[in-house]
Formats: structure tokens, C-alpha cells, sequence
């Protein structure tokens, strides 16, 4: 038997006064950036559950299964995404008990999932490989025992070790979903024609404006007219709701083949939205930051290579040293915090699981936690003192971009602001965004051309220094990420401890090398790579005749050059997807938001 999938998944639940078939797959579609490897959809309907799912994205599963045509006004559905575990329509959510009348989705990984099904095992028929499966066996058994659907999900919950936002319906109350969460991301959409709960806003109906966000522990009953939330004692709580303003946003490609062109080329905007924080917020953290005797930032992924830029920008623009530490590996250091310390979780989605542990750990040590997100209520936002935002708005393609940027804007506003030099820092932010604007249309031409140049290549090395090492870092795994070559950022002085033995003839160099403090360093590690055959790509500036390939960018302050040079090797990453024939918004084997750890 193969180990359970660990899964990242969508789930959205719609209990409506319309037929609910369109409306799920309508949120599917917004959730699928949360997983493309199969789609699935229930719904209840005259005491009936009916079940649709498939392998694929969703228009190829909507194409064989007809998810928009199954009827009933109550339905879940889910997008999955899995690391482990076949791909197939067995493993597909959502899962059914035994008898057919339960049907249950689930996005996270249940840690015992291989004890509770060797319990099970002799009682209840096995279907799929998935951790998922248990729960909606054991809900059944607590059904048999004559508990009502809300009272068998809690007690369901009581077996289960490790993360979950799970939604269930049966056909023995066909009016209802029940919810449960831990440590999975789960908020209820309240509208007049009908109500939601799902993995994000992002997939409400337009008409939906407030909503209420789910906390670890609790259990939600979801009907037409009525929300009923559960704590961990099976109590019943109120809870205000609050404004969803990030269900507004856009998801549409405005044209565009990808999201992640699309996302690219709004970087400009985004600069000039993250400027617009509020002084009296950017100056709370920047007083955190400057009371501090201990900083660490927690990241993972594009977010940890922005937390590298924030650290030098601190260093160099202030003084302020601070310490870089991967989100998963933060909990493994909380013997070094204190209620001196001060940590800056940085994240995308806010929903980034590697890193809860460690900011708990940090909690647990009064250290002050701040986070940078770009989701309003995201669980991150909850675990933390204070909260940031990129308001970069919707991030669809699962390689950050228009994220990144912002979360560089919003360290830059954090050392003007410890400078007493805001309104001039804002200033600043939003004349270089006209320069990235007119950057992105001159290295147009250049890229697409370069991408074909290297299209046969698999192996890549970035190599940069002080400041520009963390964009060599993102080059590199953008590349990596979409594009599915080999590619490693580097610290180029690291060039000649192991790496110069596998450049050969034609080996692919990026060199980040603007006109700053490394630029005569760069310049001489990258002669020893073109000594050996390397094929030099200089992203700088100022010209060199060492270069063979030379992507020039705007000539601004030397600190401002990571947003300068990260640009065009996202549009590297794009354009080498593309010319491969791979998909930029869905790389293989990956998934947006990364909800387990």
C-alpha cells in the first residue's frame, strides 16, 4: 500500500436557493491554482448523494464528467493536488462511505491515517489510497451510532492527528454541510442567495461581501439561512463577521495567455498599491524593529529570497543586522528567542504551513511576531502581533511574482521609515515603478529570443553577490519552477568550491551583476566560468565584454537593483516554459499554496 497523499488541495461547500452544479464548478475554477491533478464534485439532491470526479484539470474532468450538470441545491467540491499517491479517479475527492451516503472532502494530511485505517479495515471497504478515506468511515460508524451529522464530524475530529479542513454532507440530512478545521485554511462566505465555505476567498460569488473565518478546533454547520459555529467543547459561539474585500479581486487573464505574464506586467501597479500602507502601521513595526535585539526573518520558497533582500536592506540602509531562517527549520531554533526577539514571517498566501510551527514556538517565547501577507485573514495574520499587507491582489500562477516585488517594496518602506525618511522613500518607490514598466517592454524582444537560444539547455547556474545573491536564488528557481531544468543560485564567490567542476562548454551563466559594491568581484568570478566554456548572460547596466548575452536594466540607486534585475529573469522563466511547450502557471509537481508541512 502506498503512503497516503499529501495533499494541497481546494475544497469549497455552497449550500444555495439555485442549483448548485454551476456554482461549484464556477468556484472550482478560482481554486484550481491550489491543484490541477484531478477535480471532483457531490452534491445532495431528493436524499440522494451523487458523486462526479476525475483525472485532470478541470475543464478536461468538467469535459468527461459533466460536473456543471449534477443537480441539487447543496454540494462540495475539491482540486487536488498530491505529492504522493496515484493520480487517479479512485483517489479523486470527494469519498463516499461505504452505503453511498456520505460524501466527504478534505484538504490536509492526517498523520495517522495508518492506524485508523487498520481499525477500520475489517468493518468498511477501502476504495482509494488516501488519507481521506478514514474520515468519512469513521463519520459513518459515528452515524451508526445514531449521532446527527454535525455531532458525528466532531467526533470524528477527536481521531485525527494533523491537519485538516474537511466538509461533509449526507444524505440523511440533505440540507446541511458540516465543517471542520485544524491547521487548514477554511472561511464561510455569507450571501442572500445562499452561503459558502471554502479553502479561500478567492472563490466566493461576487455577491458575497462578509464572511467569517474558521479557527483550529471548531465545527461549522452550514444551511440556507443559518451558520452555526462550534467550538472545541461542542459549544455553540457568535462570531462577527467581517468584510471580505479581497473576494472582489480579479482572477481573469485579462487576455493573456498565462497568468504569469499577466502577473509579471503588473508588477509596476503593484509597486505603487504597496506603497499605499498606513504610516502609523509601517511605524508601529519599524519601532519592533528597531527595539529588537534579535531579528529573524521566516520564509520559504520567493518569500525566503525576499526575506534575504530585506536582511541586507536593513543591514546596509540602517545598521540593523537580522538573521534569515528557513520556515520550516524556526521551531528548531527557539531555544536563540526570547521576549527580546522580534520575527518577520513572510508570506504569500499567509496559509504557508512549514512556518506555524516555528511562529508558535516564538509566541510560546514572547518574542513579537510580525507577518507580510498578501491575504487578509489568513491564518498567519492570526498567529501574529501585527500584520502587514502586499495588496498585490490575486496571485494565481503558482510561481511568485507581482508577491515578490511587493514584498521588497514593503522592507524598502520599513528602513525609510527607521530613517525618518518616508515621503521621500514613497517617492522613490513610485518613480522606479515607471522604470520597471518601461524595463519590461525594452527586454521584451531580447528574452523571448534568449529563451529560444537556451531552449535546449538543462542545466543553469546564477551567480551573484551581497545583495544580488537572493535574485540569483529567485532566477534560479523560478527557472526551476516552471521551466523544469536544473538551475542553482549561488553566492559567486562559492563558484570555485565546487561548482566551476561541473560548468562545460555551453553551460548556461546568468551573472547578477549591476554597477554596485560586487560588480568587479562578479565580473571576475564569471571570467573564471567563461575560462572553462560557460555561456555568460550578464544582467547588469553596464556592459562587459565578458558577456555574451548582455540584458541590460535601468541604472538606479544601488539599493533599488533587485527590483530592477529580478524582472527580466522572471520573464526568462516565462518565456523558457513557453518555448518548451510547458505550462507557467502550473509546474509540474507543485502547487500554490503549500497548506501542510
Amino acid at each position: 500500500m502506498q503512503i497516503p497523499g499529501i495533499e494541497m488541495c481546494g475544497i469549497i461547500g455552497i449550500v444555495s436557493n439555485t442549483e448548485v452544479g454551476p456554482l461549484l464548478l464556477s468556484a472550482l475554477r478560482k481554486l484550481e491554482y491550489r491543484g490541477y491533478d484531478s477535480a471532483g464534485m457531490a452534491t445532495c439532491n431528493n436524499s440522494q448523494i451523487e458523486v462526479r470526479k476525475g483525472v485532470g484539470n478541470l475543464d478536461e474532468v468538467e469535459k468527461t464528467c459533466r460536473l456543471s450538470h449534477l443537480t441539487g441545491r447543496i454540494g462540495i467540491g475539491h482540486v487536488r493536488w498530491a505529492t504522493h499517491g496515484k493520480i487517479d479517479a479512485v483517489n479523486a475527492h470527494p469519498h463516499v462511505d461505504c452505503h453511498h451516503r456520505i460524501a466527504v472532502v478534505h484538504n490536509g494530511i492526517i498523520n495517522n491515517f495508518t492506524e485508523l485505517r487498520a481499525e477500520l479495515k475489517s468493518s468498511h471497504q477501502f476504495l482509494s489510497e488516501t488519507d481521506t478515506e478514514v474520515i468519512v468511515h469513521l463519520i459513518e460508524d459515528e452515524m451508526k451510532s445514531g449521532h446527527p451529522l454535525e455531532k458525528a464530524v466532531f467526533n470524528t475530529t477527536k481521531h485525527l492527528r494533523g491537519s485538516y479542513a474537511i466538509l461533509a454532507v449526507s444524505s440523511a440530512e440533505p440540507e446541511r454541510i458540516v465543517a471542520a478545521r485544524q491547521e487548514s485554511p477554511l472561511v464561510i462566505g455569507l450571501g442572500k442567495n445562499g452561503n459558502y465555505i471554502a479553502s479561500d476567498t478567492i472563490c466566493f460569488d461576487n455577491q458575497i461581501a462578509s464572511g467569517i473565518y474558521v479557527e483550529d478546533g471548531e465545527t461549522v454547520v452550514l444551511t440556507l439561512n443559518r451558520v452555526r459555529i462550534l467550538d472545541s467543547e461542542f459549544r455553540e459561539i457568535v462570531r462577527q463577521p467581517v468584510w471580505l474585500d479581497c473576494a472582489k479581486e480579479s482572477v481573469t487573464k485579462q487576455g493573456h495567455d498565462f497568468f504569469m505574464l499577466k502577473e509579471i506586467l503588473e508588477q509596476p501597479q503593484s509597486m505603487r498599491r504597496a506603497v499605499q500602507q498606513d504610516k502609523l502601521e509601517i511605524s508601529e513595526v519599524a519601532r519592533y524593529i528597531q527595539k529588537a535585539r534579535h531579528i529573524f526573518f521566516t520564509a520559504c520558497g520567493s518569500s525566503r529570497h525576499a526575506a534575504l533582500v530585506g536582511r541586507h536592506i536593513f543591514s546596509r540602509q540602517t545598521g540593523i543586522f537580522s538573521e534569515v531562517v528557513t520556515g520550516s527549520e524556526l521551531q528548531y531554533f527557539s531555544n536563540s528567542l526570547d521576549n527580546h526577539s522580534l520575527v518577520i514571517a513572510v508570506s504569500q498566501s499567509g496559509e504557508t504551513a512549514d512556518i506555524f510551527p516555528g511562529l508558535r514556538k516564538a509566541r510560546e517565547k514572547r518574542a513579537k511576531t510580525i507577518s507580510l501577507v498578501n491575504t487578509p485573514g489568513s491564518t498567519l495574520t492570526r498567529l501574529s502581533d501585527h500584520s502587514l499587507y502586499l495588496r498585490c491582489g490575486p496571485e494565481i500562477a503558482v510561481a511568485a511574482t507581482k508577491s515578490f516585488i511587493s514584498q521588497l517594496v514593503i522592507f524598502y518602506l520599513l528602513s525609510f521609515r527607521i530613517l525618518n525618511q518616508w515621503e521621500e522613500g514613497l517617492q522613490k518607490i513610485h518613480l522606479l515603478s515607471y522604470l520597471v514598466e518601461e524595463n519590461l517592454q525594452h527586454n521584451k524582444a531580447r528574452i523571448v529570443r534568449l529563451a529560444g537560444i537556451l531552449k535546449d539547455k538543462s542545466d543553469f547556474y546564477f551567480l551573484g553577490r551581497g545583495i544580488n545573491f537572493a535574485i540569483a536564488s529567485e532566477g534560479a528557481l523560478k527557472l526551476k519552477e516552471v521551466a523544469r531544468v536544473y538551475a542553482e543560485g549561488i553566492p559567486a564567490g562559492e563558484l570555485k568550491h565546487g561548482t566551476l567542476a561541473l560548468i562545460e562548454p555551453g553551460t548556461p551563466v546568468l551573472a547578477i551583476c549591476p554597477d554596485d559594491y560586487t560588480f568587479e568581484d562578479i565580473i571576475s568570478n564569471t571570467l573564471e566560468a567563461k575560462a572553462r566554456g560557460a555561456f555568460i548572460i550578464g544582467v547588469s547596466d553596464k556592459p562587459h565584454p565578458v558577456f555574451d548575452e548582455w540584458i541590460d536594466i535601468p541604472q538606479v540607486e544601488e539599493i533599488f537593483y533587485p527590483l530592477m534585475s529580478v524582472i527580466p529573469l522572471q520573464l526568462l522563466a516565462y518565456h523558457s516554459a513557453v518555448v518548451r511547450d510547458y505550462d507557467p502557471d502550473r509546474p509540474r509537481n507543485l502547487a500554490k499554496s503549500v497548506t501542510v508541512k
